[in-house]
């Protein structure tokens, strides 16, 4: 008999082509008048697109979300919305901006809309990440969850190829984890195989034609999926190591979830063998850790942390930092496996998939491991 708690969501969703037509008619259905436009520099034209259609509606643009959530950007757009008297924020662009969006809402109380333009997913959640100096830390808070998300298929089509392999890559990360998370449910199970799935296809097909809407449009309802699996179940050793890098060394955030996954994958293997047993369904392979280095390549994402800007002398550092105050992880963690796996994963080795033999530490060590540390991303 199965024994779960499945949490639903209350975000409502508007996914299809030319979507974007409808925000005025959601922001009206939220009762809101005076729109605030969040976006990154790079998409200023975009937000100056939604501004036009808003019209009046729209009483400031702020340009400056920046990835990892900084604190002092933060500050600064909630003192911009108060002089523009602000009544919700509309997030345009990618992980970045809806993390700006997020952290504004949870200080001011503002309604949020979302219209996203990349696969991260973090649209869907109530996970809120910020960066503070050198130090990121990740919050689940109600109020973070956006009221309203705009899914239009066709601002997808022009997303540069590398960046829509890894920001895909990513939104696998978000499915692969919810298989063996700790509150794992049945509709989260389903919900995490049918994003794998969508996002198998559909990336290849984008690495090779851009501009196919109906890869596009797979990928993007993968990671709708892959973002709702994110918001309803806890995450685990993959997104606290994300975090950690991402937050000490600056390293962009979707390009280091495509090099960390595997790894992390090959570690929890042996104490997760259904959740290894969906994934190689959706990227077959000799095991799934394998499948999912070989998949990135094929893609031509990145497998190398140094590639990305983290210097050897950083492994020791992040290692420390990932044991300490861990997330609850389906196999006990430690100093030493941390460090080893960093290393492959800086050099940008395969990952190393444990023999048969070599079984993860006894149950009550496990059971121990849950009882320190977060639970959640």
């Amino acid at each position: 008999m199965k024994t779960f708690v499945h949490r639903g969501q209350v975000t409502k969703v508007v996914f299809g082509s030319g979507a974007r037509r409808r925000i005025p008619e959601e922001v009206d259905a939220l009762g809101c008048r005076r729109v605030l436009i969040l976006s990154t520099p790079g998409q200023v034209d975009r937000a100056a697109e939604i501004r036009d259609l808003l019209g009046t509606a729209a009483v400031g643009s702020f340009a400056e979300a920046a990835p990892h959530t900084p604190v002092e950007i933060t500050e600064k757009a909630v003192a911009y919305s108060g002089t523009v008297n602000a009544d919700c924020v509309l997030a345009v662009g990618g992980g970045s901006t809806i993390g700006l969006g997020k952290a504004i809402a949870v200080r001011t109380g503002l309604p949020q809309l979302g219209l996203p333009t990349t696969y991260a997913g973090s649209e869907m959640t109530p996970v809120l990440g910020e960066t503070e100096g050198r130090r990121k830390t990740t919050r689940r808070l109600p109020e973070a969850l956006l009221d309203t998300v705009v899914y239009d298929v066709d601002l997808t089509l022009t997303l540069p190829v590398a960046v829509s392999v890894v920001s895909g890559i990513n939104a696998m990360a978000h499915a692969v984890e919810s298989l063996y998370a700790h509150d794992r449910d049945p509709v989260a199970f389903l919900l995490a195989g049918e994003a794998l799935d969508a996002l198998a296809r559909a990336l290849p097909v984008i690495a090779r034609h851009p501009e196919d809407g109906e890869a596009r449009a797979d990928a993007l309802y993968g990671a709708w999926l892959a973002g709702m699996c994110l918001g309803t179940v806890g995450m685990a050793l993959h997104h606290k190591v994300c975090h950690v890098l991402g937050g000490t060394f600056g390293l962009p955030h979707a390009e280091t979830h495509a090099v960390v996954l595997p790894h992390v994958v090959a570690y929890n293997g042996p104490s997760a063998p259904e959740a290894m047993a969906r994934v190689t369904r959706s990227l077959p392979g000799e095991d799934a850790a394998s499948g999912l280095f070989d998949f990135a390549g094929r893609l031509g994402a990145p497998r190398a942390l140094r590639d990305l800007g983290m210097p050897e002398s950083g492994i020791d550092q992040a290692a420390e930092l990932i044991v300490r105050d861990g997330y609850w992880n389906p196999r006990p963690v430690d100093r030493t496996a941390v460090r080893a796996f960093l290393t492959r994963a800086w050099a940008g080795e395969p990952p190393y998939t444990p023999p048969a033999d070599e079984h993860p530490r006894s149950r009550s060590s496990i059971e121990h491991s849950t009882t320190t540390g977060a639970r959640r991303a």
